[in-house]
């Protein structure tokens, strides 16, 4: 909160110091500038105005004298000069490189256009215009010098610039007059460039007297008032209304010489001057610099002090307040939520103790809105609890209900097969059994839900197979589902009904989310850390992401979302995982599918060595009779007819069974089934019926 106005503070005062550093820097760069590549460039242009009046008398007279090579060897020594000068600036000069590029390009062409008026191969005219070509980049490059922020500085500049332009415009015609001078004549173009050369230098003496102040325009004022400069309008109008030049080549060059030395002068006093003024505007600027920085880091220093001292004592309070804050969110409200979890009785005046903290108005206020907002989350903590218990007793409630006339129904159907000799009829007995089973499943997923336990156990161990194979004679397409062959073991009878469930939910999620197609196989193993199941599908499978977050949810199940019905199986399976600390996860298949791998703990799991797999176990026996004969649609072994083998004693009721019998001797093998005729299969079901009833009327001897 403290440390905002200090940056705002500084950030205001390092803009206010920016500004008047950009401008010192603007002004000492303009000076470095013109201190290098100002007095280097001034005498470039001086040279190569000088060698173009040599070669428009080499174009004229095709001579090339002595007076032009001393020439151009002092135009290549002030090129020389002008390219230390610009190496010299080094980054000063970075805004220049467009503008230096280009002239260092056409001073690259110097030697070509020497060697087309030394060979003869270039016109008067177009040798001309070949050095006003440099001239013109190199004028470009003075508008460029100017970079200073100074606004009058500014103006005062572009003005001089436009009067040295004109002083250029002047040496033009003056060179393209002694080239004509050396043959007495002036071709037609010749004279159109000479009225361009003379207007161009009227418009830009105007334009640069208007832009002096008064003390650099008397002097210039003072040229123009002078005999040698009226002389030389003069000579100018005859040369553009004759379209020959002056007869008198003294009288030309003699005005020209004079006017030029002038304007020559009073451009380098005007410079001079206008360096002057520079040079104090940097001063003025360091001095608004020193001001405005010192002021400005007197008020930052004493705004730092005092938040400091402020911010301490703030800081103190917040701190009270945070640590109130922290035990509150991080410790009381979930230990308050746990306890809540467990159902346990929470008073809420108890629970929500007001935060106590000292300090300012504002931070007492704070304090007494936490306390609200604490007595409110505790308030509907306890009301989401008493919701969700409210919402399990309804789940239970229903199952219960769901149960008690599932076994009604049970007991119907148990009544109407016996009395069935039908085929036809049995086996839709057989169907409507099965439903009934489903839902007998689906009631005691709403018990699990409600955080009860179902009424199904048995108090010895159930074999692995007759689970594997209770659990998929629950599901709707048990034919696709194929049990493979498992090593002889068996479960904790406490918890044979949940893993029948568990697996059953898991097998149901298999065959639904696979092609109708394919089969679905569930294999096992015995382990070093317990017993492993697999089911595995050929289905789609899923993404990644949701296989991360199915395994997480599968691990660490949260508090059951009555909107996520979509995923009720999964949470079933979760919660009576968590129940008996079985894990379970799930990952892509080689084949493209899913494999639910199911690990039972070594607490749950019975070395059986004596027991046979599939025969006399308790799980497969407390199934229904009708439910019974889908379950051997998966059995590995039968009598020669295709039926199982009875066991004595082995077909108990749906409760547990105290004791059991010893299995019978085994005294039959299994014969391959072959396609048997309609009188056939009545026989094979009235003796199936017939058994079955023998094994319920014994299970109902023994009792529970």
């Amino acid at each position: 909160m403290l440390l905002l106005p200090l940056l705002s503070l500084s950030a205001l005062w390092g803009f206010v110091l920016n500004l008047t550093m950009g401008d010192a820097q603007s002004l000492l760069r303009a000076n470095t500038l013109y201190r290098t590549i100002g007095v280097t460039s001034t005498d470039l242009g001086l040279q190569l105005q000088a060698e173009r009046i040599r070669s428009a008398e080499a174009l004229t007279t095709r001579e090339l004298t002595e007076v032009l090579g001393s020439q151009r060897a002092r135009t290549d020594g002030a090129v020389r000069d002008f390219r230390r000068a610009v190496a010299e600036a080094g980054d000063d000069a970075a805004g220049l490189r467009l503008p230096l590029g280009t002239l260092a390009r056409a001073l690259d062409r110097l030697g070509e256009i020497r060697a087309d008026i030394d060979g003869g191969r270039s016109s008067r005219l177009a040798g001309l215009t070949a050095y006003n070509t440099i001239l013109d980049a190199l004028f470009t490059l003075y508008d460029h010098l100017v970079t200073v922020a100074d606004l009058p500085i500014l103006q005062q500049a572009g003005a001089m610039q436009a009067m040295g332009m004109a002083r250029e415009h002047i040496a033009r015609e003056h060179a393209l007059v002694t080239g004509a001078l050396a043959d007495h004549r002036l071709t037609p173009a010749e004279v159109t460039a000479f009225t361009e050369y003379a207007a161009s230098r009227r418009f830009l003496h105007a334009r640069g007297l208007a832009g002096l102040d008064v003390a650099l325009r008397r002097p210039y004022e003072q040229t123009f008032a002078s005999a040698p400069f009226q002389t030389f309008i003069t000579l100018e109008a005859r040369i553009i209304q004759t379209g020959a030049p002056p007869s008198d080549a003294g009288a030309w060059n003699e005005t020209v010489g004079k006017l030029t030395s002038q304007l020559d002068d009073e451009g380098v006093a005007a410079s001079e001057t206008l360096n002057a003024r520079t040079s104090d505007a940097v001063t003025t600027t360091v001095v608004e610099i020193s001001v405005a920085g010192g002021l400005g880091l007197i008020a930052v220093l004493a705004s730092i002090i005092i938040s400091v001292r402020f911010g301490r004592r703030l800081a103190a309070e917040l701190g009270g307040l945070r640590a109130a804050a922290v035990e509150l969110s991080d410790r009381r409200l979930p230990d308050l939520v746990a306890r809540l979890r467990k159902g346990e009785d929470v008073d809420v005046r108890k629970e929500a103790k007001p935060i106590k903290v000292s300090g300012s108005a504002e931070i007492t206020d704070v304090a007494r809105a936490f306390g609200s907002v604490q007595r409110t989350a505790v308030t509907a903590a306890i009301g989401q609890a008493a919701l969700r218990r409210g919402v399990g007793q309804v789940f239970l409630n229903l199952a219960r209900r769901k149960q008690g006339l599932l076994h009604r129904q049970l007991a119907l159907l148990d009544g109407m097969q016996r009395r069935t000799h039908d085929p036809d009829r049995l086996e839709e007995l057989f169907r409507l059994d099965h439903l009934t089973t489903r839902m007998r499943r689906h009631a005691e997923s709403l018990m699990v839900l409600s955080g009860s336990a179902p009424g199904r156990a048995w108090r010895k161990p159930v074999p692995v197979i007759d689970i594997v194979r209770a659990a998929v004679a629950e599901v709707e397409d048990y034919t696709r589902v194929e049990v493979q062959a498992m090593p002889v073991s068996a479960f904790d009878g406490g918890a044979a009904a949940d893993l029948t469930h568990l697996i059953a939910e898991l097998v149901e999620n298999a065959t639904i989310y696979s092609p109708p197609d394919t089969t679905v196989q569930v294999r096992g193993d015995q382990v070093s850390n317990g017993y492993a199941i697999e089911i595995e599908d050929r289905g789609l499978g899923l993404p990644a992401d949701e296989y991360t977050a199915t395994n997480r949810m599968l691990a660490n199940p949260p508090e059951f979302d009555l909107a996520d019905s979509d995923r009720l199986g999964l949470f079933v399976v979760a919660r009576l995982a968590e129940r008996h600390g079985i894990k379970v996860v799930l990952r892509r298949s080689p084949f493209g599918g899913t494999t639910a791998i199911v690990l039972v703990p070594r607490s749950l799991v019975t070395e059986q060595t004596a027991l046979t797999a599939g025969h006399g176990g308790e799980e497969m026996a407390a199934l229904p009779g009708r439910t019974r004969k889908k379950a051997l649609a998966v059995v590995t072994s039968g009598t020669h007819k295709g039926l199982p083998r009875r066991v004595r004693q082995a077909n108990l009721s749906p409760q547990p069974a105290e004791t059991s019998q010893p299995p019978a001797e085994e005294q039959h093998t299994e014969e391959k089934q072959t396609e048997r005729s309609p009188e056939e299969v009545r026989d094979l079901f009235s003796a199936f019926q017939r058994g079955t009833r023998r094994a319920r009327e014994e299970a109902s001897e023994e009792g529970p």
